[in-house]
């Protein structure tokens, strides 16, 4: 199953990741690979404590438009 992420620069140089459909799910690294790789291993993990407390695995994405 595909996850949606988000990339963004933090502090020293690193980039922070997140999966914005599972609450605290975030990881870093140096570069855009380890970052990715990183954030995929997190979901993994983040959805077997989900799993392990009865909680679903991940929120409804909803999309909205709104004029820019």
């Amino acid at each position: 199953m595909k996850f949606p992420v988000t990339i963004y620069p933090g502090e020293d140089g690193w980039l922070i990741t997140e999966c914005p459909i599972i609450p605290g799910c975030v990881s870093q690294g140096k570069t855009k690979e380890e970052a990715l790789a990183n954030i995929k291993e997190a979901i993994e993990l983040c959805l077997e404590v989900r799993k392990e407390e009865g909680l679903p695995p991940f929120l409804p994405l909803h999309e909205i438009e709104v004029a820019i």
